[in-house]
């Protein structure tokens, strides 16, 4: 009852802002929203403590200002993901006007001109939905495999506003699995999230610390000789645009081996941005706490390639 009550306010709280939010300029929208999430919905909703127990795991010798620090701007990150997402056309219009950089691109394009299945992952990391935005816009055909929300009200609200960036959807479970297989086996992209903790995954390493993370992304891969490519939708310094960031494809190799690749990918990111990943996200929930062997963890982030958002 208490779980279903908290979830029917943080609903409401979050459509409602929703709303007041998309009334403003979209470059005031994106700040204020940002804003309110970090100073009104992280605070009921227990996200600071939440991102204090994950960064006390990982990196236990964090200084606390940089901590504090953190636990406004991590919220302050998923608020401007959120409202950017329900932008529609604006947001998907400045997505679309960032081109693609990296290693990685040259491959991208070439696998597109041949027809190859390409995988691309990514984690809660900038805007997730900003690079299959760029993508998509340049005739990229890229579906996008996602997780229902456990908060059904606002899944559906979200499931609508993912689907505006682009088709098809394939959400997790075996009628998505299906219909994902089929366009990948025809030659088209599908776009995934890495870092969700999985109960069935294989304990690999994230920031040293075991992470039970699924091989589906390495088995796909594998499977239909597709590339496996991480990308991700870097937030600059004025908090609206972003980097479209295309990583080389992994080597072929284990499922294990490939995958804790894309963990290092994605890590090595966050070291650089520690408040554009989701520190929300009970990523080593179900793993043993455990140390892993090689990895160093622990170690303070380096220091911010763009520095902060500005603020509203």
């Amino acid at each position: 009852m208490a779980s279903g009550w908290r979830d029917r306010v943080q609903t409401g709280l979050v459509r409602g802002l929703i709303g007041l939010a998309l009334a403003l300029p979209y470059r005031w929208r994106v700040p204020v929203f940002g804003w309110a999430v970090a100073r009104l919905v992280a605070p009921l909703a227990g996200w600071p403590a939440r991102i204090r127990a994950n960064l006390a795991l990982v990196w236990p010798d964090l200084p606390q200002a940089e901590v504090a620090r953190l636990c406004r701007a991590v919220p302050d990150s998923v608020g401007r993901t959120v409202i950017e997402i329900f932008s529609g056309r604006e947001f998907i219009a400045r997505a679309a006007a960032t081109p693609p950089t990296g290693p990685g691109v040259a491959a991208l394009e070439a696998a597109h001109a041949a027809g190859r299945p390409v995988v691309l992952v990514t984690g809660h990391f900038g805007n997730y939905d900003a690079s299959r935005a760029a993508l998509v816009a340049r005739g990229y055909r890229v579906g996008a495999l996602y997780m229902p929300m456990t908060n059904e009200s606002f899944n559906r609200i979200y499931e609508a506003a993912i689907g505006r960036i682009g088709q098809p959807l394939f959400p997790r479970g075996a009628k998505g699995l299906g219909a994902m297989v089929r366009h990948l086996r025809g030659g088209g992209m599908v776009g995934m999230l890495i870092d969700h903790n999985m109960s069935h995954g294989a304990p690999l390493g994230f920031f040293g610390v075991e992470a039970l993370t699924a091989l589906s992304a390495a088995e796909l891969a594998l499977k239909y000789d597709a590339l496996l490519v991480p990308t991700y939708g870097v937030r600059q310094a004025d908090g609206l645009g972003f980097e479209i960031r295309v990583e080389a494809p992994i080597a072929r190799g284990t499922p294990e081996a490939m995958t804790q690749a894309l963990n290092d990918s994605l890590e090595a990111l966050v070291r650089r941005h520690p408040d554009q990943w989701f520190w929300v996200h009970r990523r080593w929930k179900g793993g043993s706490g455990r140390r892993v062997p090689g990895q160093a963890g622990g170690q303070p982030p380096a220091p911010p390639a763009q520095g902060g958002f500005p603020p509203p």
